[in-house]
């Protein structure tokens, strides 16, 4: 029968639940075991799809198509398991399926209320779309003490109750702090932070205690006295040089022997952590370095491109190569001359996905510099359509070429599918029907034989995941393929551009979907390795 784990966190937020879910995972997969990893989030929002990614972080999206959080993006990159909609839950949803329930009368007439309607629909969700998993992560979003959270905290508390110990396990992710005026580190923020729980009607049975050092026993027999838990059951998770060192962390401190003892499970045969080590092995040992300028308007918070970073990192310990990523602000380098400036020092220059005009100039400007130091060029969705646009701008007559996400244009080039039709130039700007009209999920393209990106991936169909509104308008496939625009990535029906490249230049591409999304360390992305494999070429000469 499948076992819950169930992953919370307090004193303070951005500990790293879903690193440590992650890394559960991992091992637990490593033991043979059949996990799914889930993600409960207490925001008010359906999915994070329109929420900013400067104060969000980057939004993952799903095979099957659903806009989800960040957080997806570490489980599959640690465990390889492809998350799907159902692992992913928010208040808003939540509450959307409660009132559509109650508008159909499913309730019989009943007051609505958060007990038990709201966490019978929790509970309905940790529990369905299984299949015979051995375990179940589900990490609770946000900090235990939030209002929002308290519905998911009682559903998880109600399923200890309907479960059994046996089949349920908490753990609970807290900081331990060092005063380094004092000379000491301080479990007080733990001790409370567990009593809130406690309040709640959970008792943790592992505490993972975040802290900058090791601690002494003194202080871990202190949390195990007063947080009521046995001295094994306190776990030390330090500060790691990269987060990939966790699984090893965990596993190190006996996380897997406490987990087994919990469930009664017989413990297996040493684990196998050759994966991880070699990985790890590869990535202390490294000779050379690259920096790419990644140039974009979300560039305040690094997780707003989050798969990007790790994408590149992956790559990077592929080609035995220090990616140094130099993050450039777009609308600081709207002047070409300044913007030659920032990035003619650089290996490589990467455009990723971005909506809106806010910016657009900068990243066009970027892209003219590619173009004329022949720096290596990655262009992801907006970047690609935006190279197109330069492209083509730079014909007579289209000078004004551009996209209907700008505003109304006589030279539609990119535009939502309902605003143009095959082989026809023709263009009805309409803002009214933006909801509900992204292409999400994964797609299918067919490769151009003999192209670059045939080579890169060395097949001639590919899968991968898209995320976006504007499409490049087909009917100026002349105009664009006349600018120098080679399209090497095509939809199955003909009528969508998935990938263009140059061959007046060494290494210049650009894709409308989101290749990073399907990165991991043990298998990182072809287009990303021939990415960092180019910027080597060019250091080398």
């Amino acid at each position: 029968m499948t076992k819950f784990i169930f992953i919370t966190g307090g004193v303070v937020s951005s500990l790293g639940k879903g690193i440590v879910s992650s890394s559960i995972a991992s091992l637990l997969a490593l033991c043979k075991y059949k996990v799914r990893i889930r993600k409960l989030d207490p925001y008010l929002n359906i999915d994070p799809g329109t929420m900013n990614p400067s104060q969000h972080g980057e939004v993952f999206v799903t095979d099957d198509g659903a806009e989800t959080d960040m957080d997806l993006g570490h489980y599959e990159r640690f465990t390889g398991i492809i998350s799907k909609k159902s692992d992913n839950i928010t208040t808003g949803k939540i509450y959307s399926e409660v009132l559509k329930k109650e508008r159909k009368g499913d309730y019989l007439g009943s007051t609505v209320q958060v007990i038990p309607h709201v966490t019978d629909e929790i509970k309905k969700f940790i529990k369905r779309d299984l299949n015979k998993e051995d375990f179940v992560i589900c990490e609770i979003g946000g900090t235990v003490g939030d209002i929002e959270s308290l519905p998911f905290l009682e559903a998880i508390r109600q399923l200890r109750n309907e479960l059994g110990k046996s089949k349920t396990l908490f753990i609970h992710l807290t900081l331990v702090p060092f005063l380094s005026s004092a000379h000491e580190f301080k479990t007080k923020p733990t001790q409370h932070s567990v009593k809130e729980l406690l309040g709640l009607g959970i008792q943790p049975d592992l505490l993972l205690c975040r802290t900058e050092r090791k601690f002494d026993k003194e202080a871990k027999s202190k949390i195990s006295l007063f947080c009521n838990i046995s001295l094994d059951s306190v776990i030390l998770v330090e500060n790691a040089l990269t987060i990939y060192e966790v699984p090893l962390m965990l596993n190190k401190q006996g996380l897997l022997k406490e987990l087994f003892n919990h469930f009664n499970l017989p413990s297996k045969k040493k684990i196998n952590l050759k994966l991880w080590e070699d990985f790890l092995k590869k990535y202390y040992q490294l000779k050379r370095t690259v920096s790419v300028a990644i140039v974009g308007k979300y560039t305040n918070l690094s997780e707003s491109y989050k798969s990007l970073n790790e994408a590149l990192f992956h790559s990077g310990i592929y080609n035995n190569t220090k990616v140094e990523i130099k993050w450039v602000d777009s609308k600081k380098i709207e002047n070409l001359k300044d913007c030659e400036v920032i990035l003619k020092e650089c290996n490589g220059i990467l455009v990723p996905g971005g909506f809106g005009k806010d910016g657009t100039l900068g990243k066009i400007n970027a892209i003219k510099i590619s173009k004329k130091l022949k720096i290596p060029f990655l262009g992801i969705c907006f970047g690609m359509q935006l190279a197109i646009l330069e492209s083509i701008s730079n014909l007579k007559g289209y000078k004004n070429a551009s996209s209907t996400e700008f505003g109304k244009t006589s030279f539609p080039v990119i535009s939502m599918i309902h605003e143009w039709k095959k082989n026809k130039k023709t263009f009805i700007h309409d803002t009214s029907n933006l909801g509900g009209s992204m292409r999400l999920g994964s797609y299918t393209a067919l490769l151009k034989k003999g192209s670059m990106v045939n080579s890169i991936y060395k097949k001639n169909k590919i899968n991968e995941r898209h995320r976006h509104r504007y499409e490049v308008n087909y009917g100026y496939k002349n105009e664009i393929e006349m600018s120098g625009v080679v399209l090497s990535g095509i939809s199955p029906d003909g009528n969508l551009v998935e990938i263009i490249e140059r061959n007046d230049h060494p290494w210049f591409l650009g894709v409308q979907f989101h290749p990073e999304l399907k990165s991991t360390p043990f298998k990182p992305h072809p287009i990303f390795n021939s990415f960092i494999k180019a910027l080597l070429n060019k250091e080398t000469k």
